[in-house]
């Protein structure tokens, strides 16, 4: 399971347009295979609220509701938290990252870069984690990689039950298709960048794939 920890309950002006922006394109990607609200909701294993709320731009999902809706649709996590399209390059300022992740303690997760025009997903990750915070992930697709550097402060990240601590200026290479963890277990703010490549998760896969492949299991009651 994904961590507890999910978007600040009110939204300021920036988290709504961004949240609007994502229920738009969910809406349009789901609508462009002729799936009712229903079929999404069963193949990304969410209820079919908190789907509506999402197209309305009205909810706050998290990193892993987000990831069962792109998953489903069979796009790429960047493909619904775009703002805007480019013509030949994606510049996002400092700051500018679509926040993805809010902690209690006031850390946070964004996504400030996204491959392009290939078959696989490719994303970079700004990472913020307050003392006391974690994100705690599923084990992602298979083939699945991630890479990270800790900036400031000192990371513990937990892989497949082995535990390893990174102090600034480390970085670690693993597998994100096993269970995963990133946590702040000091007194001092951690931050970090992770990059995360997915093989066969870019654009063009949802049109090939049947809602029956879509879904494994329905654990949503």
């Amino acid at each position: 399971m994904h961590s507890a920890v999910h978007y600040a309950a009110l939204m300021d002006g920036e988290a709504a347009a961004l949240a609007s922006s994502i229920g738009s394109r969910v809406k349009h990607e789901r609508q462009e295979r002729g799936w009712t609200l229903d079929q999404l909701a069963e193949a990304a294993q969410i209820s079919r609220r908190m789907l509506v709320n999402v197209e309305q731009g009205a909810a706050n999902p998290s990193v892993g509701t987000l990831l069962k809706i792109s998953t489903a649709l069979g796009v790429p996590l960047p493909a619904l938290v775009e703002m805007a399209e480019v013509a030949s390059a994606t510049v996002t300022r400092h700051g500018e990252g679509a926040v993805l992740w809010r902690g209690d303690a006031g850390g946070e997760g964004a996504l400030v870069a996204a491959g392009r025009g290939t078959p696989d997903a490719i994303e970079l990750w700004d990472w913020i984690l307050e003392p006391g915070e974690e994100h705690v992930s599923e084990p992602h697709a298979p083939g699945t990689h991630e890479l990270l550097q800790v900036h400031a402060g000192t990371l513990t990240i937990e892989v497949d039950q082995e535990q390893f601590v990174l102090g600034a200026g480390d970085a670690a290479a693993f597998g994100g298709d096993v269970p995963h963890a990133y946590r702040n277990a000091s007194q001092a703010k951690v931050r970090f960048s992770l990059a995360v490549y997915e093989p066969g998760a870019g654009p063009g896969r949802a049109t090939r794939r049947t809602l029956t492949e879509a879904v494994e299991s329905d654990q949503d009651g």
